[in-house]
């Protein structure tokens, strides 16, 4: 089935807890906005099936989204991304962590264009794969099952058992050349960073205006 604007859900992986930040991630502001209403703001042109994962017991309120929790008994990414399948309305998922301020659109539409024909699209960047900001069909969920059951936790070794296409490096280059797509934030000092990249960006649209 092909991945088509209007006809994919939008799955945000919220549940970091941020130790390194002093804060849970989603609520970390940026631009005065929380970082979770940024992605959710960010995404919304894909569809109105928007869900947000949180980790068992995390309070988070968010607006015009689905809150579901990791799939129980388990917890992290996986549990995360089987929640999100799981109770997804279309059978393609974009599955995106919430610490990610600056996905860009030409990517995403890149990755939808890929997705006919195989189980999971992925960004391929020179330092690795980009699990974390990838498509997934439903039928990845008996595996996901069965790695969680095994206690299996990395998204590496899931995608091994499954038919991938890759968005590749030289494509991203062209879209996305700075590669702020991928741009993750996990310290203070990403923090900082993020804060100056949208002052950059602000300032460039100011004098375009």
């Amino acid at each position: 089935m092909r991945a088509e604007i209007g006809r994919v859900s939008v799955a945000i992986l919220a549940g970091g807890e941020g130790l390194r930040l002093g804060g849970e991630k989603a609520g970390l502001c940026l631009g005065g906005e929380r970082l979770i209403d940024r992605a959710l703001r960010r995404l919304a042109w894909l569809g109105e099936d928007r869900l947000v994962i949180v980790r068992r017991g995390q309070g988070l309120a968010v607006a015009e989204a689905r809150l579901l929790e990791d799939l129980a008994p388990y917890e992290g990414p996986l549990a995360g991304l089987a929640a999100a399948l799981q109770a997804a309305r279309w059978p393609w998922v974009l599955v995106v962590g919430c610490d990610m301020p600056f996905i860009q659109r030409p990517v995403v539409e890149a990755m939808l264009e890929l997705a006919e024909g195989c189980q999971a699209v992925v960004p391929r960047l020179h330092v690795g794969l980009e699990p974390l900001h990838a498509l997934y069909h439903q039928t990845c969920l008996d595996r996901l099952y069965g790695a969680l059951g095994r206690a299996e936790r990395r998204l590496s070794v899931f995608l091994q058992g499954l038919a991938v296409r890759y968005l590749e490096e030289e494509t991203i280059q062209r879209l996305d050349p700075l590669r702020r797509s991928f741009f993750n934030i996990n310290t203070p000092q990403d923090l900082a960073h993020a804060r100056a990249l949208l002052a950059e960006e602000e300032a460039v649209r100011s004098a375009r205006a």
